[in-house]
């Protein structure tokens, strides 16, 4: 066993013996097998669940994408009240995922998780669909004070909005953990599918956001309101029938214990055993063997990083003596250590997919703003700057595919080992990437401010660009981060550590948020009207656009110098 672990190099991968280690992160799972319920390892199963994943996307963005205007519109609630309590029930929906998923990991697997919670999801659609057909007051009231919505109607309506945002944050937690569980470790095969089948999952979430922000929206606008929300309704009844119905199909993962209440037995055994010296061999530190001589039993390579926590698997005589062993809260096995070990290690790569998500959010806020004071129009036709992101979302599928068969084989060719890019270089790739799109909105921006002082309006074309390089950032970086997290998560921590990964596309939300309205506050107070005003064409959101390629590149090399210190997850077999 190599002590020292596995280390990764972000430009090329040195050992060929290591055939895309995070990939495979170990090809002694297969051992592992018995925990799943057996079941083949074609696209029957994967399909279902991307199915799945489209409805349940369809359903959610028809809800989110509009809610603030029925909330202003038909329940008359104020601008300042609707905005915080979208931005309450949004918080809600990305941030339950991680109670989810130690749910997922700890007591009811994924297949159970994602019963129970879309089992809540439709009950929740169901309610907001029935607040929706109650009569309230006249839409768009311009009275003042406005005529309230009845308490009928708003508690109805509010109940079945967090009960929703409550199960769809239980999906997210299991869905996509529940979808790479269909593929195995054994072959190479299984693992492309594995990570197409990622790929795909990111495309139907994309898919469904675009189907309800254009024809879900505009019958929620121009017809009704309550059928709208009866559609949006109807995908989620529909992903509950498909999913119960491929039931038979699904490979499924047993829970194998919560894994928080192991991260502080590690945390409180480390301390406890302050005064006990570690051992010059690794290999005296304690671990649970299986009894059972006829299996074979995975176990966590010892790594030498954060070495104060394999204080936590000191033996020591009396602890032989009395048998304290059994007592976890005194000492841990190797295993424990290092499925805490894995968590510290992935924290400064997730903190700075934080700050990219933070950065790439701004194609739902300042891109569109800017496109708003552009010249929409395109011959005869009129392109709302908000339709941009389908654009953006063509550019993701064609990346994928520019990836998975250009990129990819280019690398296998290139390099004369035959590795191709690692995912932990894939990430970085989309780092890199994201400079260059921040970059490229400032000059728009700048160009753009000096055609209004010519009296000209800039195209809103001249926005593709921008949009196809933030899809390429997406695509290299979003996505294989998700598979990333998966792969490197222990199996006692699947479900939370993938739950941990789309949580960066929340706290990005708000942290671009947070810095927008510290930046308009600031550069006002500091030189009125400041960067980001209500008229873009009195402001400098191209200064705004390069502070945020600056934080781009420090985060690109702050992830650098994290992502080349890596330790890959490395297994070990006893039995």
């Amino acid at each position: 066993m190599e002590e020292d672990g596995l280390r990764t190099s972000i430009l090329v991968k040195d050992d060929a013996t290591s055939h895309n280690a995070e990939e495979s992160h170990s090809l002694l799972e297969v051992c592992q097998q018995p925990e799943l319920k057996c079941g083949s390892s074609d696209w029957k199963a994967p399909a279902i669940i991307l199915g799945f994943e489209c409805l349940e996307s369809m359903a959610f963005n028809g809800v989110a994408t509009n809610l603030v205007v029925y909330i202003r519109s038909v329940l008359h609630g104020g601008i300042a009240s609707s905005a915080s309590t979208v931005s309450l029930w949004y918080g809600t929906s990305f941030f339950v995922p991680i109670l989810g998923a130690v749910l997922a990991d700890a007591y009811w697997g994924n297949y159970k998780t994602v019963l129970i919670s879309l089992t809540m999801y439709l009950l929740g659609m169901v309610l907001i669909t029935v607040g929706a057909f109650i009569p309230s007051a006249p839409v768009l009231c311009n009275l003042n004070p406005c005529p309230s919505s009845t308490g009928t109607q708003n508690v109805i309506f509010f109940s079945g909005l967090y009960l929703a945002a409550v199960g769809c944050g239980g999906v997210r937690s299991a869905l996509l953990p529940l979808g790479a569980d269909q593929f195995s470790n054994e072959n190479g095969l299984d693992m492309q599918k594995r990570r197409n089948f990622f790929s795909l999952f990111y495309i139907s979430v994309i898919f469904g956001v675009i189907t309800s922000g254009t024809i879900v929206v505009w019958i929620q606008e121009n017809v009704s309101w309550a059928l709208g929300y009866g559609i949006a309704t109807t995908c989620i009844a529909l992903a509950l029938v498909g999913f119960v119905v491929g039931t038979p199909t699904f490979r499924q993962r047993e829970p194998s214990g919560s894994p928080v209440k192991s991260i502080f037995q590690v945390i409180v055994a480390a301390c406890k055993n302050t005064g006990l010296a570690l051992p010059a061999d690794n290999s005296l530190l304690y671990e649970a063997i299986s009894k059972n001589t006829h299996s074979c039993e995975s176990k966590l390579a010892h790594t030498d990083d954060f070495r104060f926590l394999d204080k936590a698997a000191v033996i020591s005589d009396l602890r032989l003596d009395n048998r304290s062993c059994q007592n976890s809260w005194r000492i841990c096995t190797i295993t424990q250590v290092e499925e805490l070990k894995i968590l510290m290690r992935l924290l400064p790569i997730w903190a700075t997919g934080v700050l990219f998500g933070a950065a790439i959010s701004q194609m739902h806020t300042t891109f569109i703003q800017q496109g708003i004071v552009m010249n929409t129009k395109i011959g005869s036709l009129s392109i709302p700057p908000a339709s941009l992101y389908s654009f953006e979302v063509i550019c993701v599928v064609l990346w994928v595919l520019l990836v998975n068969r250009v990129i990819v084989p280019a690398t296998r060719t290139c390099f004369t080992s035959g590795v191709e890019l690692t995912q932990l270089q894939r990430i970085g790739i989309g780092r890199f990437l994201m400079i260059f799109a921040m970059a490229m909105a400032a000059l728009l921006e700048k160009k753009r401010l000096q055609s209004v002082q010519h009296g000209e309006q800039l195209s809103i074309v001249w926005q593709l660009p921008q949009y196809f390089v933030i899809a390429g950032a997406e695509c290299f970086a979003v996505i294989t981060q998700l598979e990333f997290f998966h792969g490197q998560a222990p199996d006692s921590m699947k479900s939370m550590l993938t739950a941990l990964a789309l949580l960066t596309v929340a706290v990005g939300n708000y942290l671009s948020s947070a810095m927008i309205t510290l930046v308009a506050g600031v550069t006002r107070a500091w030189h009125s009207p400041g960067w980001i005003p209500d008229d873009l064409n009195e402001g400098h959101l191209d200064y705004f656009y390069w502070c945020l390629a600056a934080i781009s590149f420090v985060n690109f090399l702050v992830y650098i110098y994290f992502a080349s210190k890596y330790k890959l997850k490395k297994i070990v077999m006893h039995g």
